[in-house]
């Protein structure tokens, strides 16, 4: 809480920060180029929450050394993740969780984390509707994680995803800037 001056303690907007209210996991997932890593990146530098992008752990992994030459990483990254979410959520810290999240297994490690600690889980989709548009974020996007190799737009249609089986909020990239996608976000979020 802060003080406004006259000795009152007041709350922030739980909209705009997580200092009010009880902490939560947010997960995002969506194919490769929707967008999910920039609007994952926003919201947690808006709700200053921790950022744990899948992507940049599976790399540390990869350009650490423990891999042999050639050998896939499977869900170390994932589990990576799940271990660092479930530390920051034990200490009352909303975290950000941003992987492509893409089949139920992984949806439900990450709720199942929730659980254990005693904190909500806000489950989020980003697609984009727009397939010229999503093939070209693809196939024009500089990676921002040094040595990680984006996939081909090959690679993203013939990625395993499921669909969602439960409600969860969904973000469609195609017609809306960053701003308006994280307020969406954020007005959709629930208020403790």
């Amino acid at each position: 809480m802060q003080n406004d001056g006259v000795g009152r303690e007041v709350g922030l907007d739980p909209r705009t920060s997580t200092r009010k209210g009880k902490h939560m996991l947010i997960t995002f997932s969506g194919l490769p180029g929707t967008g999910k890593s920039t609007l994952a990146s926003r919201l947690a530098v808006r709700l200053q929450a921790v950022y744990l992008r899948v992507d940049s752990i599976e790399q540390a992994i990869r350009t650490s050394g423990v891999l042999d030459e050639g050998a896939e990483i499977g869900g170390a990254g994932y589990a990576v993740c799940y271990s660092v979410a479930a530390d920051n959520l034990a200490i009352g810290t909303t975290v950000v969780a941003d992987s492509v999240n893409p089949l139920e297994v992984t949806r439900n490690a990450f709720r199942n984390i929730a659980a254990r600690i005693g904190v909500p889980v806000f489950e989020i989709e980003i697609v984009c509707s727009d397939r010229q548009q999503h093939r070209q974020r693809v196939e024009t996007r500089q990676s921002t994680i040094a040595g990680l190799v984006l996939p081909t737009w090959q690679d993203v249609v013939d990625r395993d995803y499921n669909a969602w089986d439960r409600p969860h909020l969904q973000i469609d990239t195609a017609f809306k800037s960053v701003e308006q996608c994280v307020d969406q976000i954020l007005r959709a979020l629930p208020v403790a």
